[in-house]
């Protein structure tokens, strides 16, 4: 008699065998085709496979998401330097941003997101980061950030950088800086979205950096620069990261 193997799903078992910390990075990895079972790529977060499955993974993050890889990116190009520094994070999720600053030096970190229960828990547990959750970051108020901020950092999903950047303004002092990623399938009309939540045209993609960079301005805020980001998002879409600094006139 042929006993059958217990089969669980591909990101439970990336869980189970520490490759991540969380389902939702495990979706994540999957979904950028860094997952291997069995020497074939692995494509589909809830296919099952049996326990004992040879499973690989391309790389090991050195961040908790792999956003923290694209933040890195970011400060290695723009030369920012966090160390003892007090940061925002806006879109925090699973706090890939938080890892890569609190890693690079910083002294304290906001970790704002609107959702719930997925921030990774060596940082829900850091007395470095503060923790708000179900926040919506245009309902922020010094109730909530009590000190000033030297750097604000923003990876959020479905909603414009427009419309997130300016309720933090008033907590950056002086000689703000901001560095954001840019997801063009939140900042261009949805006709210019192709299957997939794909913004394929590079025109269109650069169309909405420069957008980012003229509002910016239009805040008072000095535009440095803007670089693609070294990896792509969860679902293929090429991402930039712009940064400013300090503000155009006093």
């Amino acid at each position: 008699m042929t006993v059958q193997k217990k089969k669980r799903r591909l990101d439970e078992l990336l869980v189970a065998r520490q490759f991540v910390s969380t389902l939702n990075e495990a979706e994540r990895l999957i979904r950028a085709g860094e997952v291997y079972v069995a020497e074939a790529r692995a494509e589909k977060p809830g296919h099952l496979y049996s326990e004992d499955s040879p499973i690989k993974v391309k790389k090991r993050l050195p961040y908790v998401s792999r956003g923290g890889i694209k933040l890195a990116g970011g400060l290695n190009y723009f030369t920012i330097d966090p160390s003892g520094w007090i940061c925002a994070d806006i879109g925090a999720s699973s706090g890939g941003f938080t890892d890569c600053l609190l890693q690079h030096g910083a002294k304290l970190v906001y970790a704002v997101d609107v959702s719930y229960g997925q921030l990774d828990w060596k940082l829900r547990t850091d007395s470095r980061v503060v923790v708000y959750e179900r926040l919506n970051v245009r309902n922020i108020s010094s109730e909530h950030i009590q000190k000033q901020v030297d750097l604000a950092v923003f990876d959020t999903s479905f909603i414009s950088l427009k419309k997130v950047i300016p309720p933090v303004l008033p907590f950056l002092g002086k000689t703000p800086r901001i560095l954001a990623l840019i997801k063009p399938q939140f900042e261009v009309s949805r006709e210019k979205v192709g299957s997939g939540g794909i913004v394929r045209d590079k025109q269109e993609r650069l169309n909405a950096v420069e957008m980012i960079c003229q509002f910016g301005q239009d805040l008072n805020l000095r535009f440095r620069g803007y670089v693609p980001s070294e990896i792509k998002g969860a679902m293929g879409n090429q991402e930039y990261l712009i940064y400013f600094q300090g503000k155009l006139s006093e």
